[in-house]
């Protein structure tokens, strides 16, 4: 295992059924490792403010090809290595992390409450501190 923080690995940041079942390869460039390591220190800020609960990744780095097979936007932090999609069951729901993380002082570009299912976070050099919302309805400003 390749540790990226104290509580995530690379492995986990790379994995993706999709990948699996379609035969992609979604093994991040070399000179990516340092962003993972920010995204994963990130996360590491987000546990901490969630009680030190785990806070379990379902998606990290996607290539480009896996980006594509899952429908990702096109200019997707997942790309650049700068986004994780998670949840953190024994918290609360997503959108109450949603609001926890919004509310907080945690220098994040986009936290996004998608499908009422999980948790987008992104960071970029200059924080935009965007919160939204992505459902059946579409995207929105804020959190719902």
């Amino acid at each position: 295992m390749t540790r990226l923080s104290p509580h995530f690995t690379l492995e986990e940041m790379v994995a993706s059924q999709t990948a699996a079942r379609l035969g992609l390869d979604n093994t991040p460039p070399r000179e990516m490792m340092a962003t993972l390591k920010r995204t994963a220190q990130l996360l590491e800020e987000v546990r901490t403010l969630l009680g030190g609960r785990p806070v379990l990744v379902s998606s990290g780095y996607r290539s480009p090809a896996v980006n594509r097979a899952v429908g990702g936007a096109q200019n997707s932090a997942h790309m650049l290595g700068c986004a994780a999609d998670f949840s953190c069951p024994s918290f609360g729901p997503p959108l109450e992390i949603c609001r926890t993380i919004a509310r907080s002082a945690i220098a994040f570009d986009q936290v996004i409450h998608e499908f009422r299912a999980w948790v987008h976070i992104a960071w970029a050099p200059s924080p935009r501190r965007m919160v939204l919302t992505i459902d059946a309805a579409g995207t929105r400003l804020g959190l719902s």
